[in-house]
């Protein structure tokens, strides 16, 4: 006999706060259904009355839902979302309201442009700025303890029209990816492909830990990780959290997690412990990128959220801790047609296989071309803190292919004509009762920042706090370049075939130092890298200079991706952004040696100075006790020096809007604060626990109850 069915079971909730399909057929008359499905599919402009007709009907089944107000929700250039709440009342003649929500209301909304982010684009007195609905992202519906809100995915621009957002340059490349691949799918004679489709699927790694130490460490609480902390007697050694048995603490977060998700149409599908202690992972299913890159934002809010329902605290910081492994955000990338092919999908007929090992040719060239613009776009103050280190990938660009795709792309460019891959290997584990099953075409290479992984490229630099719309961004745009490139010499000429295949020998023999199969980890390999001419760029006040070189700043503008004066203004953002991080985390070190650790330290030494005396003529006692001050007393003298450098470094700050501000912050600040860290962290592991005022990484991290 079947068991019933749960009533909560996701199938009988799943979206069902998202303005989707079946709710739009439901609540839209037939003929504006079906005009407002060729807008969203064919990219063909929304009228006025149109628009008129949808905003009625997502007012009702929104106010249906219990909502009283909307919203533009929208990604300016600050890694987070923003929202002005809107009611739905409109105040009637007699003094009464009614419910009402124009086509007007819907597609363009009215926000302070100079409040966020601009890179000069803006000044404060230029203040007006505009949201508009993009209508190829669902509207979906917010729940929290203050109500329900609909909330209209917009992007956002200045008064004078330049993006201020991360939405519209990633649909613009869109837009640029799309026509070029067409162009080669034409080639190889697929005319019924209509549309090609960036997919993408982030997999987010996060850090949990017991909220009462947000509150009772400062560093926690403004930037978002510890600015202190001795190495635990234990970290990840014994590599028992990864994949270990969840937490039940941590396994009803993760549902009620799932749940939220599911409502918002988010396919979260794989949760489990990461690596270290405390650190856990979700990875939705994939869907197109613009649709990928809201619902990244929505998981991150959604995290945080649920997290301090559970007396929890969601740290999305690159390295929250010392010791072990960071977080990243893994992003595997691939293109597919409106026909269901995946174009990194290798085919089983030789032009299948061609068109495939094109396209992957494709990328070669691109990421070796634009291994600067990449590594930028992965390029943070957090981040950096991550990358090169704990299994987070190298700083270093490169390009894992596996043994097979890359032993064929050999033959082409030796001439070999055998285009045929290596056999399927059969796993045979010498059991009866164990299945033998096909292994894959090549292994995994974790240590690889660009690896393909069988359809698919999974961009691991990524930072756990970082929208996914601007690397997505630059990973269609230079993709669209190569590929421009490709059609031109493929729309010419004379032996189709025979041009296909030089192409790829050309690009295997001219970008192929971008391809490594080897440990990403080693400590040979940066040396091998810059003998191969890559770039080796370890932080983001050198990875911001890419945005001033003319061929990045002509791709972008050959696509309308971006203009010169959107660049200019990422590249003063990129660098305030990382001037401001680095102060705030100055600051609060200063704050908390000044108030917390040094007086700790004196009052503990006063205490031992104390029992010294007392000691009198106890030689044993005394000889050890008189060094144990002499230690504390020559340590809490250095901890207070490099105090004042540390604030005499923070008095010296220039403007945060000025570039020249980050170099200093990463050639005079970071230095002065290791340094603060280094002596601080030592104390810790001598002074009386009872005197410490932090709580310590043991304590953090192997808390019972996170």
């Amino acid at each position: 006999m079947s068991m019933e069915r749960a009533k909560n079971y996701p199938i009988d909730f799943f979206g069902e706060n998202v303005f989707d399909d079946e709710v739009m057929q439901r609540y839209i008359p037939h003929k504006t259904y079906l005009e407002l499905k060729s807008v969203i599919e064919k990219g063909q402009t929304l009228n006025s009355q149109l628009a008129d007709v949808v905003a009625n009907a997502m007012k009702e089944w929104a106010i249906s839902r219990g909502a009283t107000h909307y919203t533009h929700w929208f990604q300016p250039l600050n890694g987070f979302t923003a929202e002005k709440h809107e009611s739905f009342i409109s105040p009637t003649g007699d003094g009464g309201v009614i419910t009402a929500f124009s086509g007007k209301m819907l597609i363009k909304g009215e926000s302070d442009a100079s409040s966020f982010p601009s890179g000069g684009l803006r000044a404060t007195f230029e203040a007006r700025g505009y949201t508009m609905w993009d209508c190829t992202s669902p509207v979906f519906l917010k729940e929290d303890k203050s109500g329900v809100t609909l909330c209209i995915p917009t992007a956002f621009c200045a008064y004078t029209g330049e993006a201020l957002d991360e939405k519209t340059p990633l649909l613009r490349s869109l837009k640029a990816v799309e026509e070029e691949a067409l162009k080669i799918l034409n080639l190889f004679g697929f005319y019924d492909v209509k549309k090609v489709t960036p997919s993408v699927g982030a997999e987010q790694e996060y850090f949990l830990i017991d909220r009462k130490y947000l509150n009772s460490r400062l560093d926690v609480k403004f930037a978002g990780r510890t600015l202190f902390g001795a190495r635990p007697p234990k970290c990840q050694e014994l590599e028992d959290h990864y994949y270990g048995n969840l937490n039940e603490k941590i396994s009803y977060f993760m549902k009620e997690l799932d749940n939220e998700l599911w409502k918002v149409g988010v396919t979260a599908k794989t949760k489990h412990n990461e690596a270290a202690p405390s650190q856990h992972e979700l990875a939705p299913v994939y869907s197109s990128v613009n649709i990928a890159a809201d619902q990244n934002q929505i998981i991150m809010e959604t995290l945080h959220k649920v997290a301090a329902r559970h007396g929890l605290c969601c740290l999305l910081h690159e390295k929250p801790f010392e010791y072990i492994n960071g977080s990243g955000k893994h992003n595997n990338w691939s293109l597919t047609t409106d026909t269901g092919i995946n174009l990194f999908e290798p085919g089983k007929t030789p032009y299948d296989n061609m068109m495939f090992l094109l396209f992957v040719s494709a990328m070669i060239k691109a990421v070796d071309k634009y291994s600067g613009l990449l590594r930028l776009s992965t390029a943070s103050y957090t981040n950096d803190c991550r990358l090169g280190g704990y299994e987070a990938p190298p700083a270093i660009l490169s390009m894992y292919l596996g043994s097979d795709i890359h032993e064929i792309l050999q033959k082409i460019a030796d001439g070999n004509r055998d285009r045929e891959g290596c056999p399927r290997k059969i796993m045979d584990m010498g059991v009866a009762t164990l299945p033998r099953v096909h292994a894959d075409s090549s292994d995994r290479n974790r240590t690889s920042p660009f690896a393909f992984t069988g359809n698919k490229f999974e961009f691991r630099m990524l930072g756990a706090s970082m929208s996914i719309s601007w690397v997505n961004t630059v990973l269609n745009t230079i993709c669209a370049d190569v590929l421009s490139e490709i059609g031109e010499r493929l729309q010419g000429c004379q032996d189709f075939d025979a041009e296909v295949q030089q192409i790829i020998s050309e690009i295997y023999r001219e970008h192929g130092r971008i391809l490594f199969n080897g440990n990403g980890y080693g400590e040979d390999w940066e040396k091998e890298a810059r003998a191969r001419g890559l770039r080796c760029v370890r932080d983001t006040v050198e990875a911001a200079e890419v945005l001033k070189e003319p061929e990045v700043r002509q791709v972008f503008e050959k696509f309308s991706v971006h203009s010169g004066v959107e660049l200019d203004a990422r590249y003063e953002i990129v660098l305030e952004t990382y001037s401001k991080k680095c102060a705030i985390e100055a600051k609060t070190m200063l704050s908390m040696c000044n108030r917390q650790l040094l007086p700790a330290v004196r009052a503990y030494l006063a205490q031992q100075a104390n029992e010294f005396v007392a000691l009198g003529k106890a030689e044993l006692e005394s000889g050890f006790l008189r060094e144990h001050i002499y230690d504390l007393d020559e340590n809490c003298r250095q901890l207070n020096d490099q105090t004042a450098v540390l604030r005499n470094a923070v008095a010296q700050l220039g403007a945060y809007e000025d570039p020249a501000t980050a170099a200093y912050c990463r050639d005079v600040l970071i230095p002065a604060m290791r340094a603060v860290r280094e002596t601080a962290d030592y104390l810790e592991t001598v002074v009386d626990k009872r005197f410490w005022p932090l709580p310590t990484y043991d304590e953090i991290l192997f808390d019972e109850q996170a």
